[in-house]
């Protein structure tokens, strides 16, 4: 199985004129605990998460301050990125060894999607289940 047939396609993407108040709103809204920022092109330039965010409040002083500051300067710039052609087992091996909680996957290095670490995991579970059937 490839990422291409497990990705999330329709999911919330930040950009450069984001903030970190956008980013908080996305993320409770659609349930994801990272997200994406694109540039006019739909390539993924940073991804900013929950704990970036968390570190970020810590750093200074409280989240209150943070909400209009722009989102990328909290983010994590030059995301790890996978093929939507990649196998779903390498994926995960990618995310575990690099700490990922949130994998862009692009085709022809454009946002098509993202997959979170459960997504892979259950589908690596899944195959199991169908091939042992």
């Amino acid at each position: 199985m490839i990422l291409r047939e497990i990705l999330h396609a329709h999911f919330p993407v930040l950009t450069e004129k984001s903030s970190v108040r956008d980013a908080v709103d996305k993320m409770d809204i659609y349930q994801f605990p990272a997200l994406v920022l694109v540039n006019p092109d739909h390539e993924p330039i940073a991804v900013i998460t929950e704990g970036d965010i968390c570190r970020s409040a810590i750093q200074q002083d409280g989240v209150v301050g943070l909400a209009s500051q722009p989102a990328i300067e909290h983010a994590s710039k030059s995301p790890t990125c996978a093929d939507v052609n990649i196998e779903i087992s390498d994926a995960l091996h990618l995310m575990l060894s690099s700490g990922l909680t949130i994998l862009p996957v692009t085709d022809e290095n454009r946002l098509a999607g993202i997959v979170l670490r459960t997504d892979l995991i259950q589908a690596m579970m899944m195959d199991a289940a169908e091939i042992s059937s």
